[in-house]
């Protein structure tokens, strides 16, 4: 992943996140891209595994890995959005200098009014959780406002190590800058919400994400009402994705006795696994799975690649039939369910192609009879992940 973001920005991402400077990751450009980056390298870890999010939820610079968790953006086109952001924000920092600060001990309310009776260019920035409010803006606006802030009852005030005003009108210009990029991507369906900042909704409907995203940049970062909308949803365990475990703090506050993991990078994928052993996300209510249930003759085809998976063309219509147990687009290798009767056979040769990913074939490595597919078109999937289900001919295949 490290090396083909460095093809497709054609700069050292090695050099980025092994060797760079504290001076060089306090450029927003360059920490975005990194975090970007880093954040998709642990959830690729976490995958492999056989975990797939329910719901996503990114804050910041983090909504755009979570849409590349949920499949509605490409893993190019994220980065060429996350370093546009970037560049954007710091030529808008530049020119319009800014800073932020974190209020400790204020409600949500009373930190919205210090910035209205400042009477200068501040704003809020972050609802981070119950007590902890960052507000952003010119350095004398952030000054005045936490002197208000403090009138108003607010125990501390920490100011942030940051190039800008970021989530202000001050990043209007970036605002402009990025909406052209956004124009530019290829947005896909995906059966996983989003919950959004700025609004602390989920949406699932991929017409609305250009809006949406173009508005976080100038727009407050509405992140426990968000935790507090995917608890309603029904999570109840959160994995935090990426570098530092803020946001793990964070939901712990909002949302005491849900489970909470933080994996921030690929090693941590074993204490993940620990975490989760036992708990809801191990099985679903009501399964009780005691092994493998494919017969004999039966085969999955797997993919070898992450991506938007697409069926052959003339195969798109087979999915798998009515006495099933697994429903289309279920991932097989966290469901434990297995079909067993075919809906109809189409012949299959080994090296056949059954789909792609992008540039790249999904083939067959047995012959017999393609019985269904298990992922949809346009369905985002893991490598290592089965797409396909068959029924190999036994003289051909001694597995």
């Amino acid at each position: 992943m490290v090396d083909e973001a460095s093809d497709i920005l054609q700069r050292d991402i090695r050099h980025l996140l092994l060797d760079a400077s504290p001076d060089d990751l306090k450029d927003t450009a360059n920490a975005q891209v990194a975090t970007f980056i880093m954040s998709l390298v642990v959830l690729d870890s976490i995958e492999r595994i056989g975990l797939s999010p329910t719901w996503c939820a990114g804050h910041s610079l983090g909504e755009y890995t979570a849409l590349v968790a949920g499949g509605y953006i490409s893993f190019e086109d994220g980065l060429r959005l996350v370093q546009e952001r970037g560049d954007a924000m710091r030529i808008a920092g530049e020119r319009h200098p800014g800073t932020m600060a974190a209020l400790i001990g204020i409600g949500d309310q009373e930190a919205d009014t210090a910035c209205r009776l400042a009477d200068d260019d501040v704003w809020v920035a972050n609802f981070n959780a119950p007590g902890q409010v960052v507000i952003s803006g010119s350095d004398q606006g952030v000054r005045h406002a936490i002197e208000v802030a403090k009138s108003l009852g607010a125990r501390k005030a920490l100011e942030l190590q940051v190039s800008g005003a970021f989530h202000t009108p001050l990043m209007a210009e970036a605002k402009d800058r990025l909406r052209k990029a956004i124009a530019e991507v290829t947005w896909n369906a995906s059966e996983v919400p989003v919950v959004a900042n700025v609004d602390a909704m989920p949406h699932d409907d991929p017409a609305k994400w250009p809006t949406i995203l173009s508005a976080q940049l100038t727009n407050p970062v509405r992140w426990h009402q968000s935790l507090t909308t995917l608890s309603q949803l029904g999570a109840s365990c959160f994995i935090e994705v990426g570098p530092g475990g803020v946001l793990s703090g964070l939901a712990r506050r909002v949302l005491p006795g849900h489970k909470v993991v933080s994996a921030g990078v690929p090693d941590d994928v074993s204490h993940l696994i620990e975490e989760i052993a036992g708990s809801e996300l191990a099985s679903s209510p009501g399964e009780h799975h005691t092994g493998e249930s494919l017969t004999i003759s039966e085969r999955l085809i797997v993919t070898t690649v992450t991506g938007i998976f697409q069926p052959r063309r003339d195969l798109e219509g087979i999915i798998p039939g009515p006495g099933s147990s697994l429903p289309r687009a279920t991932n097989v290798a966290s469901s434990g369910a297995i079909p067993t009767k075919p809906a109809q056979r189409i012949e299959i040769n080994v090296g056949d192609e059954v789909g792609h990913i992008g540039d790249i074939p999904v083939r067959s490595q047995f012959e017999g009879n393609l019985i269904g597919f298990l992922a949809h078109a346009g369905e985002k999937v893991v490598a290592g992940q089965p797409v396909a289900w068959m029924r190999a001919s036994l003289h051909s295949d001694n597995r």
